[in-house]
């Protein structure tokens, strides 16, 4: 079983060709990347079927760290969880690899994005396959690192740049509670090992309390909290989401990655992965719960009116995360899991899609330069459509299943969790609406491209496109795999695959199936509800938007301007904590303090010299006459003591 540490490998070798010989290979340094990602997806697919046969894999590679009694293994872990997740990143990343190479054709740094690119499937592979804390940690850091290089790829544009390193640092908040975490961990159980420390959290070893802000908390909590903070920046969550909508100054294709296959879930994984942790903390779990509901219709209100069509599908990233935590946190491990899957073959496909259409109208992201783009770029508004119908949640695609799942189980879970099943309602109402708010701005209507432009509208080539048609056909499928027992008896196969990880996690359903059914309809009806409202307002009566905005401008603009959370972080953090805080810290602590004292030094030691070399004279009879008075000195010296 150990061909399978080569999943992670193959990328990293096509990271290590196109880097370091790209300037010679120019754009055959793609094929590279590509067959490594692509012999990952064939391994994968081969410890999917191993898995499925039920062989679960947990293989310690070599000794990393041994201290004592505490030791850390590099070593790999391919359970169900890891099966899935295996699947959706190579698969995912495969197609947008391949897609590059038409999107990414005749840039100047095609060989460096393609080498990045790799290396952050690498990177996610590692963070996926990782059998303890530490080795996940590894991955988790490179997956951070390497948005930042593609993020900021285009380095030479102060937008992209300054994204890049807003990425970096909101992760790196998210991160310090994963470092905590990672601590905490090592002094409660000894081990990193997720095998040892899932087994332990149910021992007398677990029952620790701190002392925080004058209340007890128990070990296990404090860890999961920790775990989630860092899931909150690399998830997007409220507080730490703000990076994610800056992603889109880097390439198309790297959105996607980063939105659909890596990064973002990142953080919906790992507390995934330690379920057994989680769930022995009520706190944690309403925490997760209550964070994902309210980033869900947070970063839908934000979508609503967004005019880049790149940003609206970057908030229905927040917004979708929202909901696979949601379902973690009212013990919908699986449901969770189901949603982060469906939602990466639809969201792929959306940012694909729509990188499609700035190719066709020559850079340009503003939909309200857009219009009437259906009769020319057919196959890109068929899979545009098509994906939007799974993102809305309609019936049969793939993220009707997933969401649906996820309601339901909050609506079934506790008093809490139908609180938090009107908020989910709420943000799918408003997620069908702002999509095909950008179908109807994007593809239908009236065209408002510029006429420059409009001359060179054409449909991307077919190394773009059939991507986007295998994408289009597992938004369709895929949920298929979850069907709900409420639908179809025992028909749920993804539910079945992840039972032996999470036993306790899917709610027995305590009331009939015919409740479920009706809760499926109404969440249909709502989500039709918000794709007519768009109808109404962008194809049948265009003037109402405008009135609407003209009556609401104080709310339009305040979602427009994403709540301003941006310039309140950038006024307390940037400008107050870093800008004026280091102006301080400089005035006082540099020139006052250190400078003060270093330049104190150096003028008494000049005078102390100024003075001294005075008497460094060079006439004779001055120096014998210090030396005879010396003497006397000395004589009479000895006679007062003696």
């Amino acid at each position: 079983m150990l061909k399978y540490a080569l999943i992670p490998l193959l990328p990293f070798a096509g990271f290590l060709i196109a880097g370091l010989f790209g300037k010679y290979l120019k754009e055959k340094a793609a094929w590279f990347p590509i067959a490594g990602v692509v012999g990952a997806f064939l391994l994968s697919f081969s410890a999917f079927l191993d898995v499925l046969g039920g062989t679960v894999i947990d293989e310690n590679l070599y000794s990393w760290i041994s201290i004592g009694s505490f030791s850390v293994n590099v070593g790999i872990q391919i359970d169900q969880l890891t099966a899935v997740m295996l699947m959706v990143v190579t698969t995912l990343s495969s197609l947008i690899h391949i897609y590059s190479v038409g999107y990414m054709h005749g840039d100047k740094g095609y060989p460096r994005f393609f080498a990045y690119l790799a290396l952050f499937t690498f990177f996610m592979l590692v963070l996926v396959m990782a059998n303890n804390f530490l080795v996940m940690f590894v991955g988790w850091e490179g997956v951070g690192l390497c948005s930042y290089l593609l993020i900021g790829f285009w380095y030479e544009k102060k937008s992209a740049s300054d994204a890049g390193v807003k990425a970096f640092v909101v992760n790196r908040v998210g991160d310090f509670g994963f470092v905590l975490a990672v601590l905490l961990i090592i002094a409660t159980f000894g081990t990193l090992d997720f095998t040892e420390v899932f087994a332990a959290v149910n021992t007398p070893v677990a029952d620790v309390t701190y002392s925080l802000f004058g209340g007890e908390i128990a070990v296990v909590t404090l860890i999961a909290l920790l775990l989630f903070l860092g899931a909150t920046g690399k998830s997007a969550q409220l507080p730490l989401y703000v990076w994610l909508p800056d992603a889109m100054e880097g390439p198309t294709p790297v959105s996607a990655l980063i939105h659909a296959a890596t990064m973002v879930t990142a953080g919906v994984f790992m507390v995934a992965r330690c379920a057994p942790i989680f769930s022995l903390s009520e706190v944690a779990m309403n925490t997760v719960a209550i964070v994902g509901a309210l980033t869900a219709v947070f970063a839908a209100t934000i979508g609503l009116v967004q005019n880049d069509i790149k940003r609206v599908i970057a908030y229905s990233t927040i917004s979708q995360l929202g909901y696979m935590f949601l379902g973690l946190g009212v013990g919908a491990f699986s449901a969770g899991i189901f949603h982060l899957t469906t939602h990466a073959f639809f969201k792929g496909l959306l940012f694909l899609a729509s990188g499609s259409v700035i190719h066709a109208l020559s850079g340009e992201q503003d939909m309200r330069k857009m219009g009437a783009l259906k009769s020319k770029i057919k196959i890109t508004h068929a899979v545009f459509f098509i994906g939007s119908l799974a993102l809305a949640g309609i019936f049969p695609f793939a993220g009707f299943f997933s969401k649906d799942e996820i309601l339901w189980s909050a609506y079934n879970s506790s008093d809490l969790g139908r609180v938090l099943w009107v908020l989910g309602v709420a943000g799918a109402f408003m997620t069908a609406f702002y999509s095909f708010r950008l179908i109807y701005l994007t593809f239908w209507g009236k065209s408002r491209v510029d006429h420059e432009v409009a001359h060179h509208v054409h449909e991307s080539p077919k190394v773009m496109t059939v991507p986007l048609m295998i994408l289009a056909f597992f938004s369709i499928t895929i949920g298929l795999i979850g069907m709900p027992g409420a639908l179809i008896p025992h028909a749920n196969w993804f539910g079945n695959f992840l039972a032996p990880l999470f036993p306790h996690a899917e709610h027995a359903a305590a009331e009939s199936h015919g409740l479920e059914r009706m809760l499926m309809v109404f969440s249909v009806l709502v989500a039709l509800a918000g794709i007519r409202m768009a109808y109404s307002f962008y194809v049948k009566s265009t003037a109402i938007p405008g009135k609407i905005v003209e009556k609401f401008q104080g709310t339009y603009n305040l979602l427009l301007n994403k709540y301003k959370v941006d310039e309140i972080y950038n006024y307390i953090f940037v400008d107050g904590l870093v800008h004026k805080l280091a102006k301080v810290l400089h005035s006082i602590g540099d020139v006052k303090i250190i400078d003060g004292f270093i330049n104190g030094l150096a003028a008494a030691i000049g005078n102390t010299s100024v003075q001294g070399k005075k008497f460094q004279t060079g006439y004779v009879q001055q120096y014998a006459f210090a030396m005879g008075a010396g003497m006397v000195v000395l004589v009479g010296l000895y006679y007062v003591l003696k």
